[in-house]
């Protein structure tokens, strides 16, 4: 179905990709030293160069003939393709619902789904989970650290 070696080309661009988005936003936020020290943008700018470098190698790596791991033919099979969008299309619904339903409830919804549906837990202990997974992000994040994570439209449709 997917050889290792389109998987690894493929992994190898992306992460090029956004190794190249952090040092270009890097950037405008300058690097190097200023009167206060060292600029805002200096380390995830050499964070994206390490990022680009690992992809580079493993680029170069991945199109070069080897009689490795990168020559098996399958690397996924049907079954594994379903487990890992069972893994994926969960969690981007997750990040699609944020801007609405904010973190919180969005969080809890996730944790619920992920527990509840595969019945990995009992409906009742979801519930529990998610609600306090939802609680403990709001203890920790608004009252702790004082970071505001996002509440979504809904919150502003209900005035908070």
């Amino acid at each position: 179905m997917i050889s290792r070696r389109v998987l690894e080309l493929a992994t190898a661009v992306l992460t090029g990709g956004f190794g190249v988005a952090v040092v270009v936003s890097s950037l405008d936020n300058g690097i190097g030293w200023s009167s206060a020290g060292v600029d805002a943008g200096t380390f995830p700018f050499l964070t994206g160069i390490i990022i680009v470098l690992g992809s580079l190698y493993n680029l170069v790596r991945g199109v070069l003939p080897a009689t490795t791991l990168a020559n098996v033919r399958i690397a996924i099979t049907p079954l594994e393709l379903r487990r890992l969008a069972g893994l994926f299309v969960p969690a981007a619904i997750f990040v699609a619902a944020i801007p609405l339903l904010g973190m919180y409830v969005a969080a809890a919804l996730y944790v619920f789904a992920v527990l509840a549906i595969p019945r990995h837990q009992s409906v009742p202990s979801a519930l529990a989970t998610a609600g306090a997974t939802a609680a403990a992000l709001y203890v920790v994040f608004e009252r702790m650290f004082q970071v505001s994570l996002p509440h979504g439209a809904l919150a502003a449709a209900l005035g908070f």
